[in-house]
């Protein structure tokens, strides 16, 4: 099955896993396994990747591209639950994992999953295909929850003329469609807006954050995936907007932050040591050639962390 996904940020994120070549590896977020496969390709026999995906298709396609790398494990679940996946294979401890966070190019491009504002197809938007579809919100949450997902995960101003125009067409029949709902995001902001860029993008996205509840399932990941790190053991994460950015960048903040003493103490009496270092210290973000080959890559961020030997 084909689920074609060109990696974003590839060379750069292999790079700062620094990849040891008998060490063992996380793939979060598998997608097409373009990452999986660069790693894959470093590892030695006596290495290990454990490549993790919560959409069928992808375990399917990711299964059939990396069959022929014998260090290659697949795993169907969810990156927030990284410990217990690996924990059940056997594995305490990893040197390395890597998240790719955010909707595939192959999810966006295939209408029927209805992540995409772009084509016609049923309101769904679920990463696992299981589960609360972005239909059940959009025609079944109250005011309340609809404008607070909109203007919270969407940082959408027109949150409330949106939300009141979804509560007035799905009193009169059911929201079944994406152009659907498009169309009705397009009808409650003002015309301005319109000519800025389609005006169902940040709405769609605040509606694919809740459905897959991505915010805490990112907490849940980084802390998880970090507690398995070995020493020297690093993490990179690509994210794509900038609440998952800020999520990142505050943790990988915290991890790195040593002693909390005023800073008029003559001597730490709070013990606190860096559990973490940052591997550069501003976000990687792509190419000009990079944008040029792949427009989609504009907004990625690569963030990276070393942990300390202080942090066991």
């Amino acid at each position: 099955m084909e689920f074609s996904h060109k990696p974003v940020l590839l060379n750069e994120t292999i790079n700062a896993l620094n990849i040891k070549p008998n060490g063992v590896y996380v793939d979060g977020t598998a997608g097409g396994g373009g990452h999986s496969e660069e790693i894959l390709k470093r590892l030695s026999p006596q290495g290990r990747l454990i490549s993790i995906d919560q959409d069928p298709d992808a375990i399917l396609a990711v299964t059939d591209r990396l069959s022929k790398y014998s260090s290659s494990i697949i795993c169907k679940g969810n990156f927030s639950q990284v410990d217990t996946i690996v924990n059940s294979l056997g594995i305490e401890k990893i040197d390395g994992i890597m998240l790719d966070i955010g909707v595939s190019s192959k999810q966006l491009d295939t209408p029927e999953r209805g992540f995409s504002f772009h084509n016609d197809a049923p309101l769904d938007m679920r990463m696992s295909q299981s589960g609360t579809s972005a239909y059940d919100l959009v025609n079944g949450l109250p005011y309340g929850d609809l404008i607070r997902i909109i203007n919270q995960y969407g940082e959408e101003k027109f949150a409330k003329p949106i939300t009141r125009a979804i509560i007035q067409h799905r009193e009169e029949a059911p929201i079944k469609t994406t152009l659907q709902l498009a169309e009705i995001i397009k009808g409650a902001v003002p015309a301005a807006v319109r000519r800025e860029g389609h005006p169902a993008r940040k709405t769609f996205q605040a509606l694919r954050i809740a459905v897959n509840g991505e915010l805490d399932r990112l907490k849940d990941g980084l802390e998880n995936g970090f507690k398995l790190l070995n020493p020297h053991g690093r993490m990179a994460i690509i994210t794509f907007h900038s609440l998952e950015d800020r999520i990142v960048k505050k943790q990988m903040a915290q991890w790195c932050i040593g002693c909390t003493c005023p800073k008029d103490f003559p001597v730490c009496v709070c013990g606190n040591k860096p559990k973490a270092q940052l591997v550069f210290r501003k976000p990687i973000t792509a190419s000009q050639q990079e944008l040029t080959d792949n427009p989609r890559s504009r907004s990625a961020k690569l963030r990276a962390v070393e942990k300390n030997i202080t942090s066991l």
